[in-house]
């Protein structure tokens, strides 16, 4: 079982701005966004909208022009840059993996600058090789050349939680991977996320990806926040038609993906076959599992226990009810 960080810290961007000119518009203008500890906020919107350098502002890779970054309430302008970066995990799309040195010593990289005990170091990389599914016994002495894209994504996402970041910063890690493995990654970064709980920031241009990543949405236009919110609230009301049409004119579908079986009313159980479903199967995932096995109703299992039955009208009812329509 994976050490959970000492604790997720809590992040506040005050009035941050960065202009990269006296003349031109900012990159992000008068940003602010709290982010309580532990949750996971989704930075969204169209490209050159500033979600990125908003990212990179909070590491230090980029120095705002002006406001502020706060992490656990202290200004990271009081912290020398090389010492704000060692405490916060960084995962971008082109993974950065050090290709002459092993898996190992790309995990280790971050403790070992910190100065931990070789034995500390051993047991962790270990346990985070098992914690991404890369056993180390068949990974560990392996170089990044010799593993797929989504392997190497998986290292970079061990060597961001090695040294048990309070903060992680993730800018569209999965964006370059095909279809199936970047939804695998997905969801195995949720099951990563409950294991080995932090703080995180997300950036992405896809709201498939920010609906089931974020417990809240930021959207973001011309530098500027335009909405920020839980995934359901931005999909059942869009702040203004910039959100609408960004999100989609399936915004109701989308909502499946957010709600959970165990928030569906269970009723009694019938004879007859039906799928099995988890309570933590979203609502699509359920639908489409009835769907396939052309059946009305599907059983909730944990495992263990049979939980009742659910049918599919609660679903599409539900749905109906709850959907926004445009103005």
């Amino acid at each position: 079982m994976a050490t959970a960080p000492r604790h997720a810290a809590s992040l506040e961007l005050q009035a941050l701005s960065k202009r990269y000119s006296a003349t031109g518009p900012a990159a992000v203008d008068g940003l602010d966004l709290t982010v309580p500890a532990g949750e996971i906020c989704v930075l969204i919107g169209p490209s050159g909208c500033g979600k990125t350098t908003a990212l990179r502002m909070i590491n230090r890779l980029v120095e705002p022009t002006s406001g502020a970054v706060l992490i656990d309430d202290r200004d990271i302008r009081d912290i020398p840059p090389a010492q704000v970066r060692r405490g916060i995990g960084y995962v971008i799309q082109q993974v950065g993996l050090l290709p002459h040195h092993t898996i190992t010593a790309n995990v280790a990289t971050v403790p070992r600058l910190l100065g931990w005990e070789r034995s500390r170091i051993d047991h962790r990389v270990d346990e985070m090789l098992e914690l991404v599914g890369l056993p180390a016994d068949a990974y560990a002495r392996r170089y990044p050349s010799e593993l797929s894209g989504g392997e190497q994504q998986r290292v970079g996402l061990a060597r961001a939680l090695a040294a048990e970041p309070p903060l992680l910063l993730m800018d569209e890690p999965f964006s370059a991977l095909d279809p199936i493995t970047r939804e695998r990654l997905q969801r195995d970064f949720l099951d990563l996320h409950r294991a080995v709980p932090s703080t995180v920031v997300f950036v992405t241009h896809d709201i498939d990806e920010a609906v089931r990543m974020g417990d809240r949405i930021a959207i973001m236009r011309d530098g500027h926040l335009v909405q920020v919110d839980t995934p359901t609230a931005v999909l059942a009301h869009p702040a203004d038609a910039f959100v609408t049409a960004f999100i989609g004119a399936d915004r109701a579908l989308k909502g499946l993906a957010v709600r959970r079986v165990r928030e569906l009313p269970m009723r009694a159980l019938e004879t007859g076959p039906a799928p099995a479903v988890s309570p933590d199967m979203t609502w699509r995932d359920a639908l489409a599992s009835m769907l396939e096995h052309r059946s009305s109703t599907a059983v909730v299992t944990d495992g263990e226990r049979t939980l009742g039955l659910v049918h599919i009208d609660d679903i599409l009812g539900v749905d109906r009810a709850t959907a926004v329509t445009d103005a």
